[in-house]
């Protein structure tokens, strides 16, 4: 194997602000601690949280990588004491609690996957994030079932190609929103039955005509502000409600009657502060139920677009204009 070098290229962010705050630095290489492996990076994603992050509104959490990234594949390049599962060279991807826009990231061996069979570096850099908040939201906290409907928001995001993948196969009807007709076109494509475009449509409206006024069983928000109280509104009885982001805001004046009317569940979660061990809980079961379809090519990850490592300021750019449908990537090794 390559010798770890003392120091390695990294994304540093000079202070709150702009993309502009981004630029190539150096640093040492970080040193796996117990249960942890170090990864030498291929690629990582560009998530929503790193923006935000970028921006100082979304501290790390204590302990984690001031760097910015959470998620990245690459090969297993030093073991930290206890970690049997894994051997120097293996290919994984993996949940990290920041760092991943970098050369070398650590993260523990238990929030790491193998890189799904077939499936090329940079695409695997895209897996985590998304499908580790999809998976726990939408399955665990929203308890989707088959038969049942589930909307979720924003359809051509990272995390809105996710969960119709995964609410389709799982057997849900699933409707979206987007903000386009070619992010429309795009969503049915993935597998969404039904995609509004909620620039030109009523999209609570147009939920109403579609489940015959019966409402649909899960949400999934990132949106928050207004789509809150429509998102009650819309949801059926024994609905759940699960947010995840607040692009609009988390405020909102609503009705609670129908709440209790009809025994909705209002829910959500993040993912970068939980436990190590929780964080496993979730690859395990994802390592369970959607690896074989990764493998088997059932579900897709969509790209968008990829940037070198030192053009990360154009990435934020990009993905602070949602323009994008999929995910954007850094590529860090070249030859990934």
């Amino acid at each position: 194997m390559t010798e770890i070098p003392q120091q390695m290229r990294h994304i540093r962010a000079s202070g709150p602000g702009g993309p502009e705050v981004l630029s190539l630095d150096s640093m040492a290489v970080p040193a796996p601690g117990p249960g942890e492996i170090l990864i030498r990076v291929a690629a990582a994603g560009v998530n929503r949280p790193d923006v935000l992050q970028r921006a100082g509104s979304y501290p790390p959490p204590p302990g984690a990588s001031p760097v910015l990234g959470l998620e990245a594949a690459g090969t297993v390049a030093a073991l930290g004491e206890g970690v049997t599962q894994w051997a120097v060279g293996d290919r994984v991807t993996a949940l990290t609690p920041g760092g991943a826009y970098a050369e070398y990231v650590t993260a523990p061996a238990s929030n790491a996957l193998p890189v799904p069979d077939g499936m090329d570096m940079v695409t695997a850099a895209a897996v985590p994030e998304t499908f580790f908040t999809v998976w726990t939201n939408v399955f665990q906290r929203g308890r989707l079932q088959p038969g049942e409907w589930f909307l979720v928001h924003g359809g051509s995001s990272g995390i809105g190609s996710t969960a119709i993948q995964l609410a389709r196969q799982f057997g849900a009807t699933v409707v979206t929103t987007a903000g386009s007709d070619g992010k429309c076109a795009y969503c049915l494509d993935l597998g969404a039955h039904h995609a509004i475009n909620y620039r030109t449509e009523d999209w609570a409206a147009k939920v109403r005509e579609l489940t015959d006024k019966r409402g649909v069983d899960v949400i999934l928000d990132m949106v928050g502000g207004d789509y809150i109280a429509q998102n009650i509104r819309s949801l059926a009885v024994e609905g759940r409600l699960v947010n995840i982001a607040f692009l609009q805001g988390s405020k909102a004046e609503i009705d609670f009657t129908p709440v209790m009317i009809r025994r909705l569940t209002l829910t959500g979660s993040t993912l970068r502060p939980r436990t190590p061990e929780q964080k496993a809980a979730i690859a395990a079961e994802l390592r369970e139920r959607v690896w074989p379809l990764l493998s088997a090519g059932t579900v897709k990850v969509h790209l968008h677009s990829r940037f070198p490592l030192a053009d990360a300021a154009e990435a934020h750019r990009l993905m602070e204009t949602s323009a994008h449908m999929g995910k954007i990537v850094l590529t860090v090794d070249e030859t990934a």
